[in-house]
């Protein structure tokens, strides 16, 4: 989950297909913040308009209101994930912010041979990151079980994209040498797409995760960990609970890489800067 969609604002509510009120914003502001972590600003009216009048379409609904009535009162658990996957838009591609691509390649080799490596990205979005240190991790490590690499998202629609592994052709961020190496061209119907081949793709492990949950169950400590453009959407008190979880399932001296706008020098208790969005875990 890297970015929320910037849209433009809808004419005034007598134009609007459902009535959308103040207190409406101000209801889904809440629930999106219990359940998500993610706190928006008044600026994000539009698009909560946008995105969740698809699904009063779908579900029936006359009105906001009658809609989050419904959610909150027995829709489920299948309607929290698509009101969650509603509010979340993934901007991403291979490779970017390239300079950590490079940090963890000098992080590989230096990690003490015969040691296996454990690496979580938290914002999977639709794959390209994953693979992109899927495909480092390989390149360095060789794809022999020295390492292991989990990636999650809370958005379970763009998981199952990431779990297909097919993008354009023309996706940015890949080199001439990595499309030959790692990905197989479509021919025929397929023509125009590139798939991530089987054998780094079943070393990816992919599963729905809510930074949000009480329990992080997430196995033996990571030595690294990709966090980025994630806690952007979070207030300071959400943005210091997460680091403060995140720093429980690393080892000492494990390496946290954040986005570009990113920022938790006050949080030196936990994580101390080595580079540039580059921390390190106390």
């Amino acid at each position: 989950m890297n970015q929320l969609a910037e849209i433009q604002r809808p004419g005034d509510e007598s134009e609007q297909e459902f009535a959308f009120g103040t207190a409406d914003f101000e209801r889904t502001r809440q629930l999106i913040y219990q359940r998500a972590g993610i706190s928006l600003h008044d600026g994000k009216r539009a698009m909560v308009y946008s995105r969740l009048s698809r699904r009063l379409r779908e579900t029936g609904h006359r009105s906001f209101a009658e809609y989050l009535r419904w959610l909150e009162n027995g829709a489920g658990e299948s309607e929290w994930q698509e009101f969650i996957n509603c509010l979340t838009t993934n901007l991403t591609s291979f490779f970017r912010e390239e300079h950590h691509f490079h940090a963890l390649t000098e992080a590989l080799q230096a990690h003490p041979a015969g040691k296996p490596v454990r690496l979580w990205c938290n914002a999977a979005s639709t794959g390209e990151e994953p693979y992109s240190l899927a495909m480092v991790l390989s390149e360095v490590l060789g794809t022999g079980g020295s390492w292991k690499l989990m990636c999650s998202d809370i958005d379970t629609k763009v998981l199952a994209t990431a779990q297909r592994g097919v993008y354009s052709a023309d996706a940015r961020g890949l080199s001439p040498e990595r499309l030959r190496r790692h990905f197989m061209r479509g021919t025929g119907p397929n023509a125009g797409f590139i798939r991530v081949k089987p054998e780094l793709a079943r070393l990816v492990e992919f599963r729905q995760f809510n930074l949000m949950a009480t329990s992080w169950s997430l196995g033996e400590p990571f030595d690294m960990v990709f966090c980025r453009n994630v806690m952007i959407y979070f207030d300071h008190a959400t943005q210091r609970k997460v680091l403060e979880r995140i720093h429980g399932v690393m080892r000492p001296g494990g390496l946290l890489f954040v986005g570009h706008s990113e920022n938790f020098t006050d949080s030196r208790d936990l994580f101390q800067l080595r580079g540039k969005t580059i921390y390190q875990r106390s």
